[in-house]
């Protein structure tokens, strides 16, 4: 079965714009919803899915990621930029990263590891986010450049906040890997933007039905 089609480009797509919305919301108000942060990290313990859908266990695990896309899709100006330089760096970092099959095969194995952590803690526990955060920090973080994440610094200071923050980047990853699977490039970003955003809004709308 081909993942090369509209609708699992813009699930992808939705992966990366809540990861990015996520860690602007932490960096500005130092909260995040809880429903798409835990869909978010959850997708980094998923190797093996029959489709992209279940990566995020589930449509509902993206809602917040197509709403962001709803609004940037619909408004001819950038809804969010900061969020849209999030997405762009993570679209470029996955690209040296993919090329990195030393650093890969690391964040293969501390993936791994973080899988069995999980199995004892709640995704969200303090201890599964900072070891997610550590396998960004230790690998991916070093490819230049870094992404400069801007907000309020009081927020910014906290230990919790910068680990869930480095844990949405590294989700981030994982589906900025999940679009260019899913036959996604700039190319069809730039000139497939209405039948994305027809998808969106079916996306959405069977959304509302559940």
């Amino acid at each position: 079965m081909s993942f090369k089609t509209i609708t699992y480009q813009t699930i992808a797509l939705a992966g990366i714009s809540q990861a990015t919305y996520l860690v602007h919301q932490i960096a500005t108000t130092g909260t995040a919803d809880k429903n798409a942060l835990r869909a978010s990290l959850g997708s980094l313990l998923v190797i093996d899915a029959d489709n992209p859908v279940d990566i995020y266990g589930g449509l509902s695990g993206i809602q917040l990621g197509l709403k962001q896309l709803l609004q940037q899709f619909s408004n001819n100006s950038i809804h969010n930029p900061e969020q849209a330089r999030y997405a762009a760096a993570l679209i470029f970092l996955e690209q040296k990263f993919s090329e990195d099959q030393a650093m890969q095969k690391t964040v293969q194995n501390k993936i791994k590891m973080a899988q069995s952590q999980a199995e004892h803690f709640d995704i969200l526990h303090e201890n599964v986010i900072a070891n997610l955060a550590d396998i960004y920090h230790a690998t991916i973080s070093n490819i230049p450049p870094r992404i400069m994440v801007n907000g309020d610094q009081s927020y910014l200071s906290a230990t919790e906040n910068i680990n869930k923050i480095r844990a949405l980047l590294l989700a981030g990853i994982r589906s900025a890997m999940l679009w260019k699977q899913c036959g996604g490039s700039r190319w069809r970003f730039l000139f497939f933007r209405r039948k994305m955003l027809a998808e969106i809004e079916f996306l959405l709308a069977e959304l509302n039905k559940t």
